[in-house]
């Protein structure tokens, strides 16, 4: 496995609308998830979409969480890690929610991003077989912010407020707080 590079902001990679999978059973399918895996857990990421790391191609990779389980791993903690390429996601709500969203493409910022509650997403595993689940909460948002990338839609065409952007330690200390009280 492979640490892959990471598009940043600005790179033109990250606004195309990425193209479907034609063949999964190629060799190079099942090598690019595990390096966009191993790339994303390298970064200390929650997910991570095929655009992210030069390759326009719709596969995302995402981890996968238990409701009562947090994002902050421990040594003992299992991660679980699910890949689903050519995605697709529908919203199973109108009910939405605000919260602060970072991308390992726009390192160090952070956002507050408007998403669907609960949404239905399905895609192929690298063998081929159909996943389609639901998710809420934060799955649900990993879920769209993925998916978003392969539609070349960075977060911050998505904004709750536009002024709710900027630096995580700036967002933390000042917005945050301001957000949590309401």
């Amino acid at each position: 496995m492979s640490i892959l590079k990471i598009a940043k902001l600005g790179h033109p990679v990250l606004l195309e609308q990425a193209t479907a999978v034609k063949n999964i059973h190629q060799p190079f399918v099942k090598q690019i998830i595990d390096d966009m895996a191993q790339t994303m857990l390298d970064a200390k990421g929650i997910g991570l979409a095929a655009p992210q790391v030069h390759l326009s191609k719709q596969i995302i990779v995402f981890r996968t969480f238990e409701e009562n389980e947090s994002i902050e791993n421990d040594e003992t903690t299992t991660v679980k890690v699910t890949a689903l390429i050519n995605p697709k996601i529908k919203n199973i709500t109108e009910e939405t929610n605000n919260e602060w969203e970072g991308c390992l493409s726009i390192p160090g910022m952070l956002g507050l991003v408007k998403r669907f509650n609960k949404i239905e997403y399905e895609g192929l595993d690298v063998k081929g077989n159909v996943i389609k689940k639901q998710a809420e909460g934060l799955q649900a948002r990993i879920i769209q912010h993925e998916y978003d990338h392969l539609m070349g839609i960075l977060y911050i065409s998505r904004l709750a407020d536009n002024k709710a952007f900027g630096y995580a330690e700036e967002i933390e200390e000042y917005w945050k707080k301001k957000y949590e009280e309401k």
